[in-house]
């Protein structure tokens, strides 16, 4: 899946236009590495994004098309 599909779709960021705003930003890194909005992600990534003077960093544990919000939190974990 997509990264920026993925975020939109763990709701870690709201909208897919932000999320690719981001990437191309530089502001995303997935296994340390900076990447691009189209960039695969996978079960096991870690995903590390900057929201201005905080960081979060996920674990990816499972990737699906769609989510309901009570189940987007079960697509990753925070680390």
């Amino acid at each position: 899946m997509r990264l920026d599909k993925f975020l939109k779709v763990s709701r870690l960021i709201k909208r897919r236009t932000v999320a690719n705003e981001a990437c191309d930003a530089g502001r995303v890194s997935v296994n340390g590495k900076t990447a691009k909005a189209s960039q695969d992600v996978k079960v096991g990534d870690t995903i590390e994004i900057g929201f201005g003077t905080k960081n979060v960093t996920v674990e990816v544990l499972s990737i699906q098309d769609t989510s309901k919000k009570e189940e987007a939190k079960e697509l990753f974990k925070y680390l």
